[in-house]
């Protein structure tokens, strides 16, 4: 069985009338992708664009590739812990206002998570 070639004019016309469009993204000079650990660099990729019911979706190709590890102590961010939260904790727990302040950084803020903590540990 012998398959039909499409033809790129009439490619490109079926896509327009399933509402899809395609492009180049020009001067594209690195694309970075970041995750909680690590961080990977394309250096001078070439990026196509296909936009299909109003979402935009990206196609990185080609570039320079570098990857390296993030230092996880960067990545964690300090969360403000307000006062009353503090105070909540310690006075159900029965503990210092120094450690339910500890242990709300240690869990972000999380009071439940906080709470179970304290009254775990003893």
């Amino acid at each position: 069985m012998r398959r039909k070639r499409v033809n790129p004019r009439e490619a490109k016309r079926m896509m327009q009338r399933m509402g899809l469009s395609m492009g180049e993204m020009p001067d594209v000079q690195e694309v970075i992708l970041r995750t909680s650990t690590k961080e990977i660099v394309v250096v001078n990729p070439e990026v196509a664009v296909l936009e299909m019911h109003g979402q935009r979706i990206f196609q990185v190709t080609g570039g320079k590739i570098t990857e390296k590890e993030i230092e996880v102590e960067k990545v964690k961010k300090k969360v403000a812990i307000p006062e009353e939260d503090v105070r909540l904790v310690a006075d159900q727990t029965g503990k210092s206002m120094e450690e339910a302040r500890r242990v709300l950084e240690e869990t972000a803020g999380d009071l439940a998570r906080a709470i179970l903590l304290l009254q775990t540990t003893g």
